[in-house]
């Protein structure tokens, strides 16, 4: 049986983790066993996690798996782009010798340029002691 050939992303944003194997095929994008539009309902989501691929110009030329969990629909589809992004530099340089010159048109440098190797740190600030949320005081009252 001829092995699998798939490429692995694991990208993260707020409390978001995604799995994303990319395997050669024709285009199609399930999460969590669903169409991409029928799990990212907004029109904003879904331009989110194709930036990648629109970036390098591979729409069609992968079926894209993804496993999401946590948080809500930006943080999973800013983690979705983030593990696609991983997984396309992954393919890229799949083949490249360790100590290689990197190509000016290779995938890293085209998704750096745009931002989307970058993971997005920003995580919701701990509520404190004595206050309603992070910074949120109790209402003055003068009388």
């Amino acid at each position: 049986m001829p092995q699998l050939q798939q490429y692995y992303g694991t990208g993260r944003r707020k409390s978001s983790v995604a799995r994303v194997f990319l395997r050669p095929g024709k285009g199609k994008i399930s999460v969590n066993n669903r169409s991409l539009e029928a799990y990212f309902c907004r029109e904003t989501a879904c331009m989110l996690v194709m930036q990648p691929l629109e970036t390098v110009d591979m729409l069609s030329k992968f079926d894209i798996y993804i496993t999401v969990a946590g948080g809500g629909v930006s943080g999973q589809a800013g983690a979705v782009r983030l593990g696609i992004a991983r997984a396309l530099v992954a393919y890229d340089e799949n083949d490249l010798a360790e100590d290689a010159e990197p190509n000016p048109q290779s995938f890293r440098r085209k998704l750096r340029a745009r931002g989307l190797l970058t993971r997005d740190s920003r995580r919701v600030e701990r509520k404190k002691v004595g206050l309603h949320k992070a910074r949120r005081a109790t209402q003055f009252s003068k009388r």
